[in-house]
């Protein structure tokens, strides 16, 4: 799918904070950095946990019940257990306006 998916006001997500929202059917997590935005699903790859329920410092966000990390921007597995990203989706933001794309995870 090529549409991209009204997310948040840019003024819902504090520099360094993050927004748990439901699109397409699925929970991501819309992450902001300055004026930069990221969004990835809310999974972890290992077994299912929910990232947003973790700790996140800078651009890593670590699963709660196992500790594996992830990397906001990409999606990419930075520690184990998880051996496999979570899928990241393209973000644009237009005014005051956050909007994502929902990307399909790679098979």
């Amino acid at each position: 799918m090529d549409e991209y998916h009204f997310a948040a006001n840019v003024s819902d997500v504090p520099d360094g904070g993050q927004e748990l929202i439901e699109l397409e059917d699925r929970l991501v997590i819309l992450f902001r950095r300055g004026d930069d935005f990221y969004c990835i699903d809310d999974v972890c790859t290992h077994d299912g946990g929910n990232l947003s329920e973790g700790e996140c410092s800078g651009f890593v966000i670590a699963c709660p019940r196992h500790g594996a990390e992830f990397d906001i921007r990409t999606g990419a597995v930075l520690c184990m257990p998880a051996t496999q990203p979570t899928a990241s989706h393209d973000v644009k933001v237009d005014g005051d306006k956050v909007f994502v794309k929902i990307n399909e995870a790679e098979e």
